[in-house]
């Protein structure tokens, strides 16, 4: 959006210019009195600070990503069914492989799960999270599961809207591991609703994304009804480094980091740390990993 004020590269001062719009009321209506030409610039007065608050106001809308929380779905999804629908049939087509849930950087895969085992650590202990039970949201095949989760916890649980996803999970990609995964969500996160008070952790990787706004901030009211005592929830995502950037291809939304935070705080929720993932390649956008309870 770009904003183009008439006064822009005017240098005049403001006293300069009311001034002039004043001796021109005086000049045209010699015979008025000098009531009335107050009224006549008030009048001015009103409609150039109108005019100025309204320009102020765009200039937020496009400078400032919290202006931008909530307007998401009709500024840039342009229908939730579609951006829903698309995101489906885009997965549809994804190999259930570790290529498949990475895409074109397989390779990073390694020092993802790392920099995940380490964050997790800040929050696990005596009086902290337990290691009874976690939920791996937007699981996938398991990776997240497999690589974080499952060596820290007794049982875990996939929710994922892919069947064939959690299908290779269980018969293949798991192993040994599979028979600790105690509930397989074949569901939409939108449509989901986790049992409460039942998980320690429940991590959400890559799949924030995939939700509207007004979608993310009820899921997540949903999940701290689903949280154990001094549980916490972890979302991991890329961040835009500015505004919101919507993704046509797999159908997904990345928000700027401090969008992010408005919408956690939105849900009720207090945010214990927020970390930037390091050893990306600088084409890859930013990915944060925010942890809250």
């Amino acid at each position: 959006m770009e904003i183009t004020l008439d006064d822009e590269n005017d240098n005049s001062s403001p006293n300069f210019e009311f001034k002039g719009a004043h001796q021109a009321f005086r000049d045209r209506w010699k015979e008025t009195d000098d009531t009335m030409c107050r009224h006549s610039m008030s009048f001015h007065l009103h409609h150039k600070l109108q005019s100025d608050f309204f320009a102020s106001y765009l200039y937020l809308l496009e400078k400032i990503p919290l202006v931008k929380l909530f307007p998401v779905t009709c500024e840039f999804i342009k229908g939730e069914k579609q951006f829903y629908y698309r995101a489906q049939k885009f997965y549809e087509d994804v190999s259930a492989s570790e290529e498949g849930m990475m895409g074109d950087f397989v390779e990073i895969s390694n020092v993802d799960l790392e920099s995940s085992r380490q964050f997790l650590k800040r929050f696990m202990g005596p009086g902290k999270a337990g290691t009874y039970c976690a939920l791996d949201c937007g699981s996938g095949i398991g990776r997240v599961s497999k690589g974080v989760l499952l060596p820290v916890f007794e049982k875990v649980e996939m929710a994922d809207m892919m069947e064939h996803f959690l299908l290779h999970a269980h018969e293949e990609y798991l192993g040994d591991d599979a028979d600790r995964i105690e509930t397989y969500y074949c569901y939409n996160l939108q449509e989901f609703t986790p049992p409460k008070s039942k998980y320690d952790v429940i991590w959400m990787q890559w799949v924030a994304c995939h939700l509207t706004d007004k979608d993310l901030l009820n899921f997540l009211i949903r999940c701290k009804k689903s949280l154990r005592p001094n549980g916490v929830i972890v979302i991991k995502d890329n961040m835009a480094r500015q505004g919101c950037k919507l993704d046509p291809i797999d159908s997904s939304i990345s928000r700027h980091l401090d969008i992010m935070k408005v919408i956690i705080s939105k849900a009720g929720l207090e945010i214990l740390a927020v970390e930037k993932q390091e050893g990306f390649p600088e084409i890859i956008m930013p990915v944060w990993m925010i942890a809250m309870k």
